[in-house]
């Protein structure tokens, strides 16, 4: 590597000078081979020569200038009159590209617009303006990617005036695959017939959402639909938690048993076992429904079965769903009818270990993109940025 390029990082450019401390003027001279932007003529005749100021990429915290000797040319060929062009330095910019990518890069790690305005002398829509622009660029590339085989897909809050957005995540990648504004087929059908390879998902894992449900039957046509074991679990607590407090409002009201009833048994100490034990004792009524929620959460908290192991649990699981059925809670009798209507999607679940856990914690860093902004309001300009930071 020349001393040249190690120094500017640009090919075909010889140092003429080297001046100051902060900024760093380097003077420098082209000497590729110049041919006309029009017809790519090389025979070409000199007509000016001036100096062309260039900010480029800082040398430790020092910023730099190139003062780059330029030539005026006129094309023998078709006899037009133009400037000389550089590798990494686009027409009439006063910035070279390794510049502008310098202020994305920094941006991009964290450093804010004010802080960037103040160390590199620059306007803070200028910022702006380079980061977008080179955001384009960064994640253009995965314009022609095929979905994912193991898909998650749930919605998050994006703002109050345009509502929620739809996220599609690469479970075995654990990155966002895509996210798109609305949680409807109305607002996702355009989207989703435009989208590539959808015939390939095999796997896709939601919550208990009828209108997601609805459209991957639709929309994903080979993929088998599984439901998140932990709105499953969250499901079962909730209609538990309502029984409980059917049968005993005063009992509900205490935060300590209530932070008790809702944990697996196998979770709680000894000295939180023996405090459960003791109300549960004393109501009968609320023993039987919590030991029924226990071994039901057991059930369905089942992994890495093959498929002569499913079969053996089904019929163990249709029993209990049966009995929900025919409780004499209506809690209970709803949290039966919704089972029922999930229970293919249910038992998949001892098969498929994939969760939307892994969803939930791109929405965390989602809504990181959100609070370091101070909110968004452009839903392209966020999604551009959900796909830099949580993208491939």
């Amino acid at each position: 590597m020349s001393l040249e390029y190690s120094l500017i990082h640009l090919p075909d450019f010889e140092t003429i000078d080297i001046s100051g401390s902060n900024p760093v003027c380097i003077k420098v001279r082209f000497v590729g081979k110049n041919k006309c932007p029009k017809c790519e003529s090389e025979e070409l005749k000199k007509k000016d020569k001036f100096f062309r100021e260039v900010q480029h990429t800082s040398v430790g915290d020092r910023r730099t200038f190139l003062w780059i000797e330029t030539l005026k040319f006129q094309c023998k060929a078709c006899e037009g009159y133009f400037n000389q062009r550089f590798p990494g330095i686009l027409p009439r910019k006063r910035s070279s590209e390794p510049f502008r990518w310098e202020v994305f890069n920094k941006h991009h790690s964290g450093i804010n617009q004010s802080k960037l305005s103040s160390m590199l002398r620059i306007g803070h829509s200028t910022v702006e303006r380079w980061y977008q622009s080179c955001l384009k660029t960064y994640v253009g590339h995965r314009s022609n990617l095929v979905c994912p085989r193991v898909m998650g897909l749930d919605e998050h809050f994006f703002t109050k005036k345009k509502g929620y957005a739809s996220t599609f995540v690469d479970l075995r990648k654990h990155k966002v695959f895509d996210t798109v504004l609305g949680r409807s087929e109305s607002s996702l059908r355009s989207y989703l017939k435009k989208l590539k390879g959808r015939d390939r998902v095999q796997v896709v894992v939601i919550d208990l959402s009828e209108t997601y449900r609805s459209i991957i039957k639709k929309y994903f046509p080979n993929a088998m639909i599984v439901t998140d074991r932990f709105h499953v679990i969250k499901l079962i607590n909730q209609k538990f938690i309502n029984t409980w407090k059917q049968l005993d409002p005063e009992g509900r009201k205490s935060r300590g048993l209530t932070s008790l009833m809702r944990r697996h048994d196998f979770n709680l100490k000894p000295e939180q076992k023996i405090k459960l034990d003791d109300y549960l004792d004393k109501n009968p009524a609320i023993l039987a429904v919590y030991d029924f929620k226990q071994s039901l959460s057991k059930l369905l908290l089942i992994k890495h079965q093959r498929a002569k192991q499913c079969k053996e649990l089904i019929p163990v699981f249709l029993k209990m769903l049966n009995d929900l059925k025919e409780s004499g809670f209506s809690e209970l009798r709803t949290l039966g009818e919704t089972f029922e209507s999930w229970s293919e999607e249910i038992v998949r679940m001892w098969r498929f270990t994939k969760t939307n856990s892994i969803t939930e914690g791109l929405h965390n860093r989602m809504e990181k993109i959100t609070r370091d902004a101070y909110g968004m309001r452009n839903f392209e300009n966020y999604r551009l940025r959900v796909r830099a930071y949580c993208g491939y």
